[in-house]
């Protein structure tokens, strides 16, 4: 019965922008600040693509108190002379009209970000208030809307969302001339309220994406400047007490970009791949008649590319289409990411000996770990999949983008220049360890299981674990030396303390390669006995013990095997640091028999100088006495296991020190200077400290 009752009548038919204000999902992807801030993106790359098309310097962005913001450029203006097939002004046409523009035809723009033509129209759609000024031709055109529809509000001394609005009867009459602009000078200046009927009621501008925005773009376009002001004064922003201005402005390219964004010291230097190729597309063209006909159209793909790989493993690729980022990547993206793969490949295979690869093939995150690289491809016309333009789906780019990187990858890495061949090596060394890496953190989480003092087959002899099967109760102690070990032995508590001696000083893995660190047998014992991996790879809640703890002797020789093994876990197990399981024991340095008259003498434990200062002159004080000589503790196989557990192992009585990396950018300096490969910054850094060195303190 209810079938009868579906006739046309019960068919919606939405004209113009009335699509964009029932779905706008559809068209911003959401209605929170997400989709706020994709409004406010499209109006920008249109600023930005009179930039990118040679016409325009500046672009300034206002967030304004009342919650509008304003975009304004100095580029060529919005035609405002009559389109002929509409019979409006180019103006109402660019606001009002899906899928309609200056960038179809291919004569404006050879290369843009707006492509769809729906971009100002939606954002006019979904605001409560629209202005538009253009300077051209020696006037000033401004034209106004609510909701898409054109129209005047009430004057005001501040314009407002909510003022009175009139919409126009005659269409030839919305575009009005305002005032005159000087001669030569033209542009496009466009403030809108987004609608509250259609946002969420928390849906904010983010000046912090608005920055990273403005910073990228103007690396993407030397010479281009923008300014961004916040008047807003909200809690938590830069511009809170007061109006902040901040101005972005790069001479360089896409290498400064890539300066900019890398993490970690490099292994080369900032390499630029570039090239141009033609496809050919089959595209749906409109005759004269408004009839659609395919024709084949040729296009032209210019590739830009900068990289550099670092001694890291974090990979860091930032993609872009005529400078419009594509965080999800797409066709150039894979045409890149093959490139890298195929060139490695062969040239590994060429030189296998070499790089002692056996039958094993490296695989695309073994060439990419390290990776920072800015991709970038500008082309007419090319298809996005959406109209957020997350994704590029040009097909022909792929092999574009792959040739272009195979023939430069080639040439670096055959490339006989000194310099150009050392660190061709370097990085070859570099992706040929990341996958021994890979295969044997593989191996090893294949047969991966908690080994006990019963059961510990795959574990370095050396090793004397505990019973425990609880890992966040079991704790790991990497002892100095195999006289501290045999006291530790007794002093530990085997139910959940376990002990791997070192030998003296491990590999500085600061300077040494990823293949080198591997093959030391300190170093990939400790890697082993954690078992979570290594560098990428590094799985934390793997891990086999809830604390590692370095125990080594308190001079200056132990102090450097802590800082070596601080420099293994921070290089290659990072996130056992960040997750504040990597500790360092303090052992003392002095012990005090404190003679007491009657009853038994008793022992007191200082940790350092002045400590042991303060104690000697507080027992003078109180006409104490102390059997003389003090000790002093020069390493931890002097002390009884009694001592050692009383003062150092015994959670009850210990004192531990949690390594921490609250500022990750310091630390990297940090370990750079002290323990990286440059050495006049560290001889500086020496020099400079000198004075503050006490040479009683060195023990001769």
């Amino acid at each position: 019965m209810a079938a009868s009752n579906y006739t046309a009548r019960n068919l919606s038919v939405l004209e113009g922008l009335e699509a964009v204000r029932k779905r706008p999902g559809m068209y911003i992807g959401s209605t929170d600040s997400r989709g706020l801030m994709h409004c406010l993106w499209e109006i920008i790359d249109n600023s930005v693509d009179e930039a990118l098309a040679g016409f325009g310097q500046s672009i300034n962005i206002i967030l304004h108190k009342d919650g509008s913001v304003e975009v304004q450029d100095d580029g060529r203006g919005i035609p405002t002379d009559i389109e002929p097939r509409t019979g409006l002004s180019g103006v109402e046409v660019v606001f009002t009209k899906l899928h309609a523009g200056g960038k179809f035809g291919g004569g404006s723009y050879n290369a843009s970000g707006g492509l769809h033509g729906v971009g100002a129209s939606v954002v006019n759609a979904l605001s409560a208030r629209l202005d538009v000024q253009v300077d051209r031709g020696g006037k000033t055109y401004q034209m106004s809307f609510r909701h898409g529809i054109p129209g005047t509000f009430a004057s005001s001394r501040t314009p407002k969302p909510d003022a009175e609005f009139t919409p126009f009867s005659a269409p030839n009459d919305a575009l009005q001339i305002v005032g005159k602009a000087k001669r030569g000078v033209t542009g496009t200046r466009v403030r809108y309220w987004a609608d509250p009927q259609i946002f969420t009621p928390d849906a904010k501008f983010s000046y912090e994406d608005l920055t990273a925005r403005a910073r990228q773009t103007s690396f993407l376009i030397p010479g281009l400047r923008i300014a961004i002001r916040d008047e807003r004064r909200m809690p938590g922003t830069p511009g809170e007490f007061e109006s902040h201005e901040e101005v972005f402005q790069h001479d360089g390219g896409i290498s400064e970009f890539v300066d900019f964004l890398a993490p970690d010291s490099s292994v080369t230097d900032i390499w630029r791949f570039t090239g141009r190729d033609t496809f050919t597309e089959t595209v749906p063209v409109l005759d004269s008649n408004g009839n659609s006909k395919l024709q084949d159209v040729e296009r032209e793909c210019e590739v830009d590319i900068a990289l550099r790989w670092g001694i890291g493993y974090e990979t860091k690729v930032n993609t872009f289409v005529n400078i419009i980022a594509t965080p999800k990547g797409g066709s150039h993206l894979a045409g890149f990411e093959q490139g890298l793969l195929k060139t490695f490949r062969k040239h590994l295979a060429d030189n296998a000996r070499k790089y002692k690869m056996g039958n094993d093939k490296i695989e695309k995150d073994d060439v990419l770990a390290g990776l920072t690289a800015v991709l970038t491809v500008r082309l007419a016309e090319p298809q996005f999949e959406g109209q957020t333009k997350e994704i590029l789906g040009t097909p022909a780019v792929r092999a574009i983008v792959s040739k272009v990187v195979s023939r430069e990858l080639a040439a670096k890495l055959k490339s006989t220049a000194r310099a150009e061949k050392t660190q061709a090596n370097a990085l070859s060394e570099k992706v040929a360890a990341e996958m021994k890496s890979r295969i044997s953190a593989r191996v090893h989480k294949e047969t991966q299981r908690r080994k006990t003092a019963l059961e510990t087959s795959s574990m370095p002899a050396k090793l004397v674990d505990c019973r425990s099967n609880d890992v966040e109760k079991s704790e790991l102690f990497i002892v100095e030396g195999d006289s501290a070990l045999g006291t530790a032995r007794l002093a530990r508590s085997s139910a959940y303390q376990a002990l791997l001696p070192i030998r003296g000083k491990i590999l500085n893995v600061q300077k040494a390669s990823l293949t080198d660190m591997l093959a030391n047998a300190e170093c990939a014992a400790i890697i082993q006995v954690i078992g979570a991996g290594s560098g990428r790879t590094f799985d934390v809640g793997a891990a086999r013990y809830g604390k590692i703890i370095m125990m080594t002797d308190a001079d200056v020789d132990g102090a450097h095997i802590r800082t070596l093994l601080l420099t293994l876990f921070y290089r290659y197990m990072k996130p056992l640091v960040e997750a504040g399981k990597v500790y360092a024991a303090v052992p003392p340095l002095h012990r005090v028999e404190i003679v007491n008259r009657g009853k038994a003498n008793e022992m007191v434990y200082t940790y350092s100088e002045r400590e042991l200062n303060q104690l000697l002159k507080k027992l003078e004080d109180e006409g104490r006495s102390y059997k003389e000589p003090i000790q002093r503790y020069k390493g931890l196989g002097e002390m009884d296991a009694d001592q050692l557990a009383e003062t150092t192992m015994d959670p009850r009585h210990r004192l531990l020190r949690r390594v921490r990396i609250e500022d990750a950018e310091a630390a990297e300096r940090a370990f750079s200077l002290l323990m990286g490969s440059e050495v006049a910054p560290r001889k500086e850094f020496i020099i400079n400290g000198a004075h503050q060195l006490d040479q009683s303190q060195i023990d001769m």
